[in-house]
């Protein structure tokens, strides 16, 4: 294949899920927690895909929450390599991504979005809300990337291209 010659082979979901546990593995170790976070939940993504969406959880609902996770993980089976999801948590929805959540979020929940961090999916927290809480980036999932505030993090995607989501 030349250089500059997209492969025209179908995405692969199993080259994504190896490039994941690279990156969570030996390629992460002796980065620090923001070296790690950006790696993980990059906003610029190594190459240009053809579609970039973002994803608003604004809510702590278990149901709101499954239904977000399980649309991030479509586009994920729908366009392989071809996509590039941020999902940005503020108010009750930063709750997924916590270590120890204040609110009721079932283990599937946070393992799930793990798992999708793994497969590339930024995960961003709003730090407005995290202040709000009395909590830094320490107490959230190391993968997450802490963002100034989530609605301006929605803003400035949505103006790099990113598709918005919202419901």
């Amino acid at each position: 294949m030349k250089v500059g010659v997209k492969d025209p082979s179908p995405p692969s979901p199993l080259r994504r899920r190896l490039l994941g546990l690279l990156a969570s593995g030996a390629g992460l170790i002796g980065l620090d927690r923001a070296a790690r976070a950006q790696a993980l939940a990059d906003d610029e993504p190594l190459f240009e895909p053809a579609h970039k969406v973002v994803f608003q959880l604004n809510r702590a609902d278990p149901d709101y929450i499954d239904h977000i996770l399980f649309s991030v993980g479509e586009m994920l089976r729908i366009h392989g390599d071809e996509v590039h999801v941020v999902v940005t948590a503020f108010g009750p929805g930063v709750h997924l991504l916590a270590k120890r959540p204040g609110r009721p979020v079932s283990q599937e929940a946070r393992d799930r979005a793990g798992s999708l961090a793994l497969y590339g999916v930024g995960m961003h927290v709003c730090g407005n809300t995290l202040a709000s809480l009395g909590w830094t980036e320490d107490d959230v999932q190391d993968y997450a990337k802490v963002v100034r505030a989530g609605a301006d993090d929605l803003m400035q995607l949505q103006e790099k291209g990113y598709a918005y989501i919202a419901w």
